[in-house]
């Protein structure tokens, strides 16, 4: 393979060979570098050559260029072509150098892409927060415009506002005083009946020997029974007169009396110190709830086998038990009194249980569905149901009638309860709220919003002045009843929080949850005081008893336990 190679004579070795034709030797030996300075020497022209070749990859070029070059220098053929002009390889390093610099480039242009796409991207950001901000403004201001205008809606109705308070403060002052009324008219009725009582005593004969008297005659009789049914004609209706017959009909009524706990101090429950005492098995299915009798030491569970067991929780003996429903038994209450206990089912029945006579009394048959709880009002004449049926109910206990139906509720109600010492319903739902009824006209009066899931249980404090609720979340909310306001969120999650009750101090919050464990929190700061365990399953009821004693609590496992 022949290689042709052309060299171009260096600029200075071409005038040297000119001056040396010419005569002038003064060129030939040129002055040589200063001391000290480093001098750049040129590169041969096989080695440019050999480079170049390198460079491009050319080997087999390379191999015959450098046997051809090695036979020609060795025959002495070739002349001395010197070296390699400067402007070639500065040609060179200017091509490298502007490969370089386009590879660059083409970086550059790659990242100004991105960086015009990420900018046109921020420009459309821009103009969006910006329109939003304009929207945000118009809103704004819309808004300040309506406080300014309600504001000014508002104080023309502070005069109105005051007059009525007037009114109202007259209205109250005005009902005490015919309050103070009644009740002395009241007492003048009962000494008038107790006078009209002894007038109506036969009157002694003046020829009997104990104090005269022989038996009044049919006359005399006939006038004392005209006088005594004009007198009886004249007592106000509802008065309880000595022989009268005892009305069939209850009514609630109709002022609240005076909350008797509500002045009174209790210790607070230590539950720092709580232990698990007895640990019966009550029942061999779950336990869906239990009650406490609200004289004696006794709580009755109720199963998902149909029955109710009555047990004295001091040494844990069976005392009674109860089977007539045909499904599992969800809830169970006390009568005030204690002599009766009323049981709800998911036969879609309330069963009423008289102690004495051992059997179940009556059977209240109105719900389309599963009861899940009863209450008896503070009186013992009514009780209160609810049902999956988005229902609940007001039952007249004397007449086995349903005085009263609530309904507002848009999903299953699965607990109710009395404020204490009212008539005033409260009903935990399904559908997220607390609602509170009033049992005398049937209306809702109040509703709690802002549980994130099913509401399952509510409890009073003993004053009725705070209401805890807790959800299938976990969530546990304490509510002011006066206020109408949240007061504190507790999250017991994530599993869901069965029930929840108070000590008799409204200090503790003892919450049960389906992990089986009881958490009981400080009311007033929110923070988890104790925690305990003593159940397999999960937690259904739990309470604590009237005397600040013990906690009783029953579960999924079929046992109720006691703590002390």
């Amino acid at each position: 393979m022949c290689v042709c190679v052309c060299v171009c004579v260096d600029q200075c070795q071409y005038t040297r060979a000119m001056s040396w034709l010419q005569g002038d030797t003064s060129t030939l030996e040129p002055e040589g570098p200063a001391p000290g300075t480093v001098v750049k020497r040129g590169e041969v022209v096989e080695d440019f050559v050999r480079n170049f070749l390198v460079r491009m990859g050319m080997s087999k070029t390379i191999d015959a260029f450098e046997a051809e070059w090695y036979k020609l220098e060795s025959e002495g053929k070739l002349a001395d072509v010197g070296l390699v002009p400067d402007v070639y390889t500065q040609n060179t390093q200017l091509d490298a150098r502007v490969r370089d610099l386009q590879a660059g480039l083409s970086q550059v242009w790659g990242v100004a892409g991105k960086v015009t796409d990420t900018w046109g991207q921020l420009r459309k950001e821009r103009e969006f927060h910006r329109m939003h901000h304009k929207r945000i403004v118009q809103e704004k201001n819309t808004l300040v415009n309506n406080i300014r205008r309600l504001k000014k809606h508002y104080s023309q109705y502070e005069p109105l506002i005051k007059e009525l308070r007037a009114k109202y403060e007259a209205v109250v002052s005005q009902k005490t005083l015919v309050t103070i009324e009644r009740d002395r008219l009241t007492t003048r009725l009962n000494s008038l009946t107790a006078q009209v009582g002894d007038t109506l005593a036969p009157p002694p004969h003046p020829e009997d020997g104990n104090d005269g008297g022989a038996p009044p005659t049919s006359a005399t009789s006939s006038r004392v029974a005209s006088r005594g049914a004009s007198t009886t004609s004249s007592i106000a209706p509802g008065s309880v007169v000595a022989g009268a017959k005892k009305r069939t009909v209850a009514n609630l009524p109709v002022s609240d009396p005076p909350n008797k706990l509500a002045n009174l101090k209790f210790p607070p429950f230590d539950t720092k110190q709580l232990r698990s005492g007895k640990n019966v098995k009550a029942h061999d299915m779950p336990i869906s709830n239990l009650a406490l009798h609200p004289i004696r030491p006794i709580l009755v569970t109720c199963s998902d086998d149909k029955t109710w067991k009555m047990f004295s929780y001091e040494d844990g003996a069976l005392i009674m038990s109860g089977a007539g429903h045909s499904d599992w038994v969800s809830s169970a209450d006390f009568h005030p009194r204690g002599t009766h206990l009323a049981t709800g089912s998911g036969d879609h029945t309330v069963k009423i249980w008289d102690f004495e006579k051992q059997r179940c009394v009556q059977t209240l048959a109105k719900h389309s569905k599963a009861v899940w709880g009863v209450a008896f009002h503070y009186t013992g004449d009514f009780l209160a149901s609810c049902s999956l049926d988005h229902s609940g109910r007001l039952w007249d206990v004397t007449t086995s009638t349903c005085r009263q139906v609530f309904k507002g509720h848009v999903d299953s109600i699965n607990h109710c309860t009395w404020q204490p010492f009212t008539s005033t319903l409260c009903t935990s739902s399904s559908d997220k709220t607390v609602s509170l009824w009033d049992a005398r006209s049937g209306l809702c009066a109040q509703t709690f919003y802002g549980h994130p899931n099913s509401v399952n249980h509510a409890a009073f404090t003993l004053n009725g002045v705070q209401l805890a609720s807790c959800d299938a979340d976990g969530v546990v909310k304490l509510w002011d009843t006066r206020m109408v306001e949240e007061v504190l969120s507790v999250d017991a999650g994530p599993v869901a929080a069965n029930r929840v009750c108070f000590d008799r101090s409204a200090e503790s919050m003892a919450v049960a949850c389906d992990d089986g464990k009881i958490r009981i929190y400080n009311v007033e700061t929110g923070e988890a005081t104790t925690i305990v365990e003593g159940h397999t399953g999960a937690v259904q009821a739990l309470s604590f008893d009237n005397e600040g004693k013990c906690m009783a609590s029953c579960g999924s496992d079929g046992h109720y336990v006691i703590w002390n």
